[in-house]
């Protein structure tokens, strides 16, 4: 059993009061905290209008997890106990009757008890700016999605309308669960072109990369199993891996990818379920990953038998130098499970991504999309795989490496115009995200709470670290979705709102 202090505050004075939870009990510590504090109440140890403490230090105070006292508080809550509100915290309710706690009462069911702890922990800070990036009186500079002036709508519209006037449209529009066989044999000319060899049984078609990398986790991992992956790294893959109960390991990132100098001995030491790298101009820094250190990789792969998971969403978005060729154009051993996704060469709103790896891991991979769907989205491949078939992807490549080449040229004007300020960054060969260190004195968060209320979305730095140990000096920019004038508008406000703070600081 365990005592803890309920250190409570009552007009202007304050009280210290004990209650206590056992963990050897089957009742749940949050319902004996509920029960303890319910009886403090009922027999008038903590009179109407006391405040209670905060979540967070009644946690500290009892030696628990925060969501354990925020189940508790929900529970007092619903039964009518206890209130809450913005600035005041949990105040003891002031007419209190004991049938309030016999159950004669209709009681509404307390969701914080029942959702799981992780999910309610997740970091949704990533999640809550980009629903922002659709706010159209805003300009985003932080969405990673695909420009919308490159496809001519009226082609598209014609395009959709015939395919749904085929006559091999199929029973009902519908497509099997490992994706439009017509389109899986388009992406076999398409992985063709960037060195992968790969038959229609080696390619399973799915909706997103997040949708990949859960099914993949859910294949490969089990609570307790290691993964390596670079830091910093997308949110969406990490917290992939935390829901699932994996391990982070982490590795820095330069200008040449993910420091395979240092991945050996975590691979000796931790026996990681697999190697997680986005190759192609990472996300967020940039970075193009060497040639040397993609081979270094399949060779510590191959010697230690774990599998590679490579990220591709921008090996075709080159403005600089030659073609970029993925690892998995290197893997003769087939260890290199290799998901792309077309979300920022495709056109906005028609989200596909495809996932290429041995065959038995894509027949169980395939089984389990069964299991969780009964059918794939029809019709966004029946239309991918005609701009395929016909070229027109192909031909849209070229306007959107323009496109982004251009509005990259306008970002990286405007950031060195900002050089002064105290802004370093260095300028990729593709891709469609710069990775900005700030001034000095410049934080991401308070940097993107100032943005935002002069009309910019961004994406603070400190999202993309899984430890929570970085990233407040850095902000990741995306160009690919404004059009140029909105960026260069965009662009003028950031420089503003660095301005404010740096104003701010020397104020003080």
């Amino acid at each position: 059993m365990y005592s803890g202090r309920l250190l409570c505050y009552y007009k202007t004075m304050k009280q210290s009061i004990y209650i206590s939870v056992d963990h050897n009990l089957k009742t749940p510590i949050y319902l004996q905290i509920a029960t303890g504090v319910r009886n403090l109440i009922l027999s008038g140890t903590l009179p109407p209008g006391c405040t209670l403490p905060s979540e967070r230090t009644l946690a500290q105070q009892l030696s628990v997890h925060r969501n354990t006292v925020v189940k508790a508080y929900n529970e007092l809550k619903a039964d009518g106990v206890i209130t809450s509100s913005q600035g005041r915290g949990y105040t003891v309710e002031g007419s209190l009757k004991a049938e309030n706690f016999q159950g004669s009462k209709s009681k509404a069911v307390n969701w914080t008890s029942q959702i799981k702890n992780e999910f309610q922990d997740m970091e949704v800070t990533f999640d809550r700016l980009y629903e922002k990036s659709s706010d159209t009186k805003s300009i985003s500079l932080g969405s990673g999605i695909a420009s919308p002036d490159i496809f001519n709508v009226e082609r598209v519209a014609e395009d959709i309308a015939n395919i749904l006037n085929s006559k091999d449209s199929g029973l009902y529009f519908y497509s099997t669960h490992k994706g439009d066989r017509e389109l899986r044999k388009q992406l076999g000319f398409f992985l063709a072109s960037k060195g992968i060899d790969a038959g229609t049984s080696e390619i399973q078609v799915l909706k997103e990369t997040n949708q990949a990398m859960d099914y993949i986790v859910t294949l490969l991992l089990s609570p307790g199993d290691y993964v390596i992956m670079e830091e910093p790294v997308s949110p969406d893959v990490f917290r992939a891996v935390e829901l699932a109960g994996g391990k982070i390991l982490t590795l820095p990132v330069d200008e040449e990818g993910i420091r395979v100098d240092m991945l050996e001995p975590l691979v000796i030491q931790y026996k990681p379920r697999f190697i997680f790298v986005n190759a192609s101009f990472h996300d967020p820094t940039g970075a193009l990953l060497s040639e040397k250190r993609k081979k270094k990789i399949l060779e510590i792969s191959y010697k230690y038998r774990v599998p590679v998971v490579e990220e591709d969403a921008a090996s075709e978005l080159v403005y600089e130098g030659d073609r970029v060729l993925p690892i998995k154009a290197y893997d003769y051993l087939n260890n290199v499970i290799y998901i792309y996704s077309f979300q920022l060469t495709f056109m906005p709103g028609v989200s596909l991504t495809f996932v290429v790896a041995d065959k038995m891991l894509i027949e169980n991979l395939g089984a389990l999309v069964s299991v969780r769907m009964v059918a794939n989205d029809w019709l966004p491949q029946k239309l991918l795989a005609g701009y395929l078939k016909d070229g027109s992807y192909y031909t849209m490549m070229d306007k959107l490496r323009e496109d982004y080449g251009t509005k990259q040229a306008l970002m990286c004007r405007k950031l060195d115009k900002m050089k002064d300020l105290g802004i370093e960054y260095s300028r990729p060969k593709g891709g469609v995200y710069i990775w900005c260190k700030l001034p000095d004195g410049v934080d991401s968060r308070e940097l993107t709470q100032v943005a935002r209320r002069r009309g910019i979305v961004l994406l603070p730095g400190h999202v993309f670290f899984p430890k929570k140990n970085g990233g407040r000096n850095y902000l990741r920019l995306n160009y690919s979705f404004e059009p140029l004038e909105r960026l260069d508008s965009g662009m003028d406000i950031l420089k503003e709102s660095i301005e404010e703070i740096l104003a701010h600081e020397k104020s003080k």
